[in-house]
């Protein structure tokens, strides 16, 4: 009898966001209102769908939410003089830039340009630094919404070997960061890596953030481990598409003893991090505008 156990991203999510919602009524009390800025530059469909779901998600846990939406020829210091124009606003409390941005638009500079204290995505260098150094700082959503789908499924992580597939700046590294902060033995395996299929073999934890779709199989995994699988990729699939992962499902199940499907799996979970990334920002903000002014210089 497969005893394989699937982990419930949305109602995870949902946990989490329960959390948030109770967290805004506290800061409410205090007469504070959490708020989150979104910028969206150009037409983008995917990033508009995105950006409205992060929209509605933060309407439901009483955030307030405000939408900028520039056009695709907005220019980049126009862009930066808005970021700059948030930073300064003490009623908004995180800043999403959603990407990806124009090509004439400079990526690295606009995510620069977001107050680190605000910046809910955790992109700027010095959260990223932070990170890497075991600090408690604003951290990207999607590798934070999977260490929790692994607490939640294993308990305890120190000591479990994990291995990190992909080591892009948004999801493998940030990963990477997190788990050796939960006392991990962590590989991260990618493109250039030598026999990629037998480091994974060992691993107690895998976490396959590549974009190739079911690159992963029951090969690929030991007996017993737990996979997260943060890709999202659309396949053909007779005359329809449909999501799946960078994990081959229907082959990774009888191998291993937990797994995220796709979707209902990570995804749900980094917009509920957004969410508890923005209650963060301003309970600090707000903890550090109430002390004297002395302490603060």
């Amino acid at each position: 009898m497969n005893q394989t156990r699937l982990i419930d991203g949305k109602a995870a999510a949902e946990r989490v966001l329960q959390q948030v919602r109770e967290q805004v009524l506290r800061l409410k009390g205090d007469g504070l209102q959490p708020a989150l800025a979104v910028i969206l530059v150009g037409e983008d469909a995917a990033s508009q769908v995105y950006v409205r779901n992060k929209v509605l998600r933060a309407e439901q846990c009483g955030i307030r939410s405000i939408e900028y939406r520039l056009a695709a020829d907005c220019s980049e210091q126009r862009l930066l003089a808005l970021i700059d124009e948030l930073n300064q606003d003490d009623s908004v409390h995180g800043i999403l830039l959603q990407l990806p941005l124009p090509a004439h638009i400079t990526e690295t500079r606009a995510l620069q340009a977001v107050d680190p204290r605000k910046d809910v995505d955790g992109f700027h260098s010095d959260n990223v630094g932070g990170l890497s150094q075991g600090r408690e700082v604003l951290t990207p959503c999607t590798p934070a919404g999977c260490l929790h789908l692994l607490e939640e499924t294993l308990g305890e992580l120190s000591g479990k070997h994990a291995v990190v597939i992909g080591r892009s700046n948004i999801v493998g590294k940030p990963m990477a960061a997190l788990l050796l902060k939960a006392h991990c033995s962590v590989t991260v395996v990618h493109s250039r890596s030598r026999d990629a299929q037998a480091l994974c073999r060992l691993a107690d934890i895998v976490v396959a953030a590549v974009g190739r779709p079911r690159m992963i199989d029951a090969s690929w995994l030991k007996p017993g481990a737990v996979v997260i699988d943060v890709g999202i990729n659309r396949i053909q699939d007779g005359e329809r598409s449909r999501l799946v992962g960078d994990v081959d499902f229907d082959s990774a199940l009888p191998q291993v003893s937990a797994i995220t499907p796709v979707p209902g799996g990570v995804g749900p979970m980094t917009i509920a991090f957004l969410m508890k990334n923005t209650v963060l920002a301003a309970q600090r903000q707000f903890a550090l505008s109430r002390q004297p002014e002395s302490l603060c210089l």
